[in-house]
């Protein structure tokens, strides 16, 4: 079992969280905290897998509760949570030594998935917020002949459909009304998918289609 600490200072988002987590059947919240100095020392008591931080809290910032945190119990991994998912929020979150960053809108298997991602071991970004920073912090390079995996070249035209709105951040639920299917339908397609580009996760997708120019930083 993955053990989570909640933290978020709205009594009813901790809660909302708890009930997600216990649908998992890999995952249980072992406790919760409303500020960043409770964040600490919750997790100084409970030594969770992974800490699920707002960024927005009292007494102590998620920033600085995520600094503590990972410099004080290296084992335990910090997903960052935020309702605003300006760059400058996500560099800050890593930089403080979070593992990912997600927006408070990630659908629920977003967000039980980028938990497992972390416990892990790995780091997990939101996609829209990927090709932000792959934008931002990545120098454009000159026109060139890029690598793609040759993998690309045999998608079908709804693959490639579905790629593409992947990289633009859409979730499964919003790729479903985009070209009319049924959610379960592009659940199926998002996983033939990764297994034809050999990635793991959608932010890997991201790279693969920022790599191959499908799509570009600044793209609606």
């Amino acid at each position: 079992m993955i053990n989570v600490l909640v933290v978020d200072d709205h009594a009813v988002v901790r809660a909302g969280l708890r009930l997600l987590l216990e649908t998992g059947s890999d995952m249980t919240a072992v406790g919760e905290a409303g500020d960043g100095a409770e964040a600490v020392r919750q997790a100084h008591a409970l030594r969770p897998d992974v800490v699920l931080m707002d960024l927005h809290l009292p007494v102590m910032d998620g920033v600085a509760a995520t600094e503590r945190i990972v410099a004080e119990l290296p084992e335990t991994k910090v997903l960052a949570l935020s309702t605003f998912d300006l760059q400058e929020h996500v560099v800050a979150a890593l930089r403080a030594g979070a593992s990912g960053f997600l927006p408070k809108d990630a659908s629920p298997e977003e967000l039980m998935e980028g938990i497992r991602i972390v416990h892990r071991g790995e780091a997990t970004v939101a996609p829209r917020l990927l090709l932000g920073l792959i934008g931002t912090f990545v120098r454009p390079a000159r026109p060139r002949a890029v690598e793609v995996p040759a993998a690309l070249s045999e998608l079908t035209p709804r693959e490639r459909q579905v790629l593409e709105l992947i990289a633009r951040g859409l979730s499964n639920e919003r790729i479903a009304a985009e070209v009319g299917l049924a959610v379960s339908t592009v659940k199926n397609r998002v996983s033939d998918l990764f297994a034809k580009l050999g990635v793991r996760d959608r932010a890997q997708a991201v790279i693969v289609a920022y790599e191959a120019g499908l799509v570009t930083p600044g793209d609606p």
